[in-house]
């Protein structure tokens, strides 16, 4: 747990970050998901960039921005590629030059100056532009001749419709950029047509000044915000994340990728994810907050949808893993048991030819002088062959490697190898007499109960069951529901995000349905 005794809780911080949300987002349609992170990252010392076309009010969400916080102070600029340092950070002082002889810039009104800063095209800036920004963005510093000013600076939104060129040495830049989202013109029609027919002026709208974030504010808030704690179940998701992104698959593309992402981002993603713990009114990090990663974890944007996938399914991973372990344990408890009513059934139709013979593992009869000494035949197989007569043509069967055992093999009497997936599967002749298994013509001796050697197999017609599974399947779909309805009420997800998370639950659900249905097999046996 983090330090807690430094953290005021704000118990109604969620509904005062709702409201301020909707205030800023009124005349801004459909892009109220660029606000929230937007907010976000000012809130968690990040910058933001947005990548679309012109026209889809890119620039608007910077102007609104300016709004959240009380007195702000904005600076907004059109790069191209004959920007010069003057047009951003300020004009050289030619009476300080004169007069003292220092290089200084005036920065009044310059980005030095600003709390929002919004600048256009920024991959057009020049390298002088550049490498004062790295610093600006990192470090929130600006050398000014012998000073070193430190910027009031509270967001940083980059704007382009490109991303920035190969080998020109932006890749520094781009990096810096922790939340990278894709803007889109207007998708739904009827959202379209309220915009054609909005007369508000989109430059005045008006905000509650009590929800407005001060200065005071903004500074006892960032050391709250240092304060929130990563429990160990986020840090195992986060490792999950990281596993899942050095092969991901990528739509309609042959080829897996694998996505880097530095030591330094994982490091500024943590400082995201408390942010977006304290908006939610929160004391220490949840499974929720992380779905705001995948907008810092993809380089291209071909990447976006199989990033924010694989987000959402590691949200998940503990609850699917829960739930495929019992359904594979639930298959081999099944499995034991069909053997066991193959046996009772063999045993009653062989007029008891085979009782001698020792079961292992309740599936198999062992060979003893194949191999190793570590080959076996399924003992319902064994004992539904018929003893062999010299006019019988042999039986067709296929020996293989055990997937789980592979110091094993396993013999089955069907014919047909090119079904099986199973490694070194090949076909072998079989036939079969009281005493004995004939292996493409050689003769093996079977394992047999020795002296005072009991039977270790339940003679009930009803499956023994050591696991709740109803109880694990319950607590897991109850897991998965509970974590659902948090990210649906999560301030930063969007329409994409929810069909994504509910094609997922859905297919959970699924899992667990047919799980359930081999849990009552397994309980009720024939009564199911």
């Amino acid at each position: 747990m983090g330090n807690l005794e430094q953290i005021k809780l704000h118990p109604d911080m969620v509904e005062r970050i709702r409201q301020l949300l909707a205030e800023i987002s009124r005349g801004v349609y459909e892009k109220e998901n660029e606000i929230a992170l937007s907010l976000l990252a000012s809130l968690a010392g990040e910058s933001i960039l947005l990548l679309g076309p012109p026209g889809v009010a890119k620039s608007m969400v910077a102007r609104r921005l300016k709004l959240v916080f009380a007195g702000a102070r904005a600076f907004e600029y059109l790069m191209s590629r004959f920007s010069t340092p003057d047009e951003i950070f300020g004009p050289v002082s030619i009476s300080r030059l004169k007069e003292e002889d220092k290089y200084e810039r005036i920065i009044q009104g310059y980005l030095p100056s600003a709390d929002i800063v919004f600048l256009d095209e920024i991959w057009k800036a020049g390298p002088a532009i550049q490498n004062t920004l790295l610093t600006a963005i990192n470090e929130k510093i600006f050398r000014n001749g012998e000073n070193e000013l430190k910027l009031p600076l509270k967001l940083l939104v980059a704007a382009s419709n490109e991303l920035p060129a190969h080998g020109e040495g932006l890749e520094a830049l781009w990096d810096r950029f922790l939340i990278r989202v894709i803007c889109r013109n207007i998708q739904k029609e009827a959202t379209f047509h309220r915009m054609l027919l909005d007369e508000t002026d989109m430059d005045t709208v008006p905000v509650s000044s009590h929800l407005q974030i001060t200065e005071n504010e903004y500074a006892e808030w960032q050391q709250q915000i240092k304060a929130v704690s990563i429990p160990t179940e986020i840090l195992d998701c986060i490792t999950e994340i990281r596993q899942r992104l050095s092969n991901v698959e990528i739509p309609e593309s042959d080829l897996r990728r694998s996505i880097y992402v530095s030591d330094r981002r994982w490091k500024h993603i943590a400082r995201l994810l408390k942010a977006s713990a304290f908006m939610h009114g929160r004391t220490e990090v949840c499974p929720d907050d992380l779905i705001v990663t995948y907008h810092s974890l993809w380089n291209e944007p071909d990447e976006l949808p199989a990033v924010r996938q694989l987000v959402i399914h590691s949200l998940f991973a503990l609850q699917e893993k829960q739930i495929k372990s019992a359904a594979q344990t639930l298959k081999a408890d099944l499995k034991a048991y069909s053997a066991q009513q193959a046996l009772e059934k063999a045993r009653h139709s062989q007029n008891h030819r085979d009782d001698d013979l020792l079961i292992v593992d309740h599936f198999y009869f062992q060979l003893e002088n194949h191999g190793t000494g570590n080959t076996f035949i399924f003992l319902a197989d064994f004992m539904g062959m018929k003893n062999h007569q010299p006019q019988d043509a042999p039986q067709t069967g296929v020996m293989y490697t055990d997937s789980l055992h592979p110091e094993r093999t396993l013999i089955r009497t069907f014919a047909d190898s090119s079904q099986m997936k199973a490694k070194n599967a090949r076909q072998v002749r079989l036939y079969r007499d009281n005493h004995y298994l004939y292996i493409d013509g050689v003769r093996y001796s079977m394992r047999r109960l020795r002296p005072g050697e009991k039977q270790a197999v339940s003679q009930s017609t009803r499956p023994t069951v050591n696991r709740d599974y109803e109880t694990e399947l319950e607590q897991a779909n109850n897991a998965i529901n509970s974590l659902a309805y948090k990210l649906y009420t999560n301030i930063f997800l969007c329409e994409e995000d929810k069909k994504e998370i509910e094609q997922h639950v859905a297919n959970l659900r699924k899992l667990i349905a047919f799980a359930r249905v081999d849990a009552r097999k397994l309980l009720y046996g024939d009564e199911a």
